[in-house]
């Protein structure tokens, strides 16, 4: 059955794209129903964190299901749904206000890809494979899906993986700076449950505003929301975290951040 699967343990929540006959191909479904999840946990008080990942040891996410395609994909007028949904669930992880990390074993190519591409991070077991086959395939790709590429990967290494559609190994990524860190394959659940547990002890609204700065960085001048900006960081600097932890460093312990 493919489905979005949502777990939460403490502070860390994870989305599951779980498809696993299919390598967890994405169907039209799973688009449509990931930027409400993604909505729902990044309103969440409880949640500090979010991990997107495949189901199973094979894939992160192998594409878009194919054998969907004749029956959401038939028309000029479904095909344009099917892109909407597609087009929101890539901009659901750079909307959510809370850090998304992409945790990529085995196969991510495709959507994959592009949803990794939109995570904040990217962590991945050596044994990844990455490929873009739109060339192989015929499909057009959006401006917006292949500006965040160029942003990610710098413009000509976004060239030579969609010119080629090659595969490309984890160590390609790294050195592409695609992949934010890779580990062996045993030791990915660790490092990922590591980074999740460092970034929940963070003061929230900090984490937040360097979240929203970051996406502002990447807009085109005329397109930034420079007051939101300044009232996410007006918001930290008069919260009762603040204090906490101006408290805490005085008192050399921990501080203890509540979101608010």
């Amino acid at each position: 059955m493919a489905e979005l699967i949502v777990r939460r343990a403490g502070p860390v929540a994870t989305v599951v794209f779980s498809n696993v006959e299919r390598r967890n191909a994405v169907t039209y479904e799973m688009w449509r129903d990931f930027p409400l999840r993604m909505q729902e946990l990044g309103a969440d008080p409880e949640v500090r964190v979010i991990v997107v990942q495949g189901d199973g040891e094979r894939a992160f996410i192998s594409g878009a299901d194919i054998s969907q395609f004749e029956r959401v994909r038939d028309t000029a007028d479904a095909q344009a749904l099917y892109n909407r949904a597609v087009d929101a669930a890539y901009e659901a992880p750079v909307l959510c206000p809370k850090p998304v990390v992409a945790k990529i074993r085995g196969y991510c190519f495709g959507g994959g890809l592009g949803l990794a591409a939109a995570c904040d991070l990217r962590m991945c077991s050596a044994d990844s494979t990455f490929r873009m086959p739109a060339a192989r395939m015929g499909l057009g790709y959006s401006f917006l899906g292949l500006r965040r590429f160029v942003q990610v990967l710098g413009a000509a290494n976004a060239a030579d993986i969609f010119y080629s559609a090659r595969v490309f190994d984890a160590h390609d990524a790294l050195r592409m700076g695609f992949a934010s860190r890779v580990v062996a394959p045993g030791e990915l659940d660790a490092t990922v449950d590591s980074w999740t547990a460092m970034v929940a002890e963070n003061a929230p609204l900090t984490i937040a505003a360097g979240k929203l700065a970051i996406r502002e960085a990447l807009r085109d001048r005329e397109d930034r929301d420079m007051d939101a900006l300044a009232a996410a960081i007006h918001a930290c600097v008069t919260s009762d975290d603040y204090r906490e932890g101006r408290t805490a460093f005085m008192e050399k312990r921990a501080p203890r951040f509540k979101g608010r």
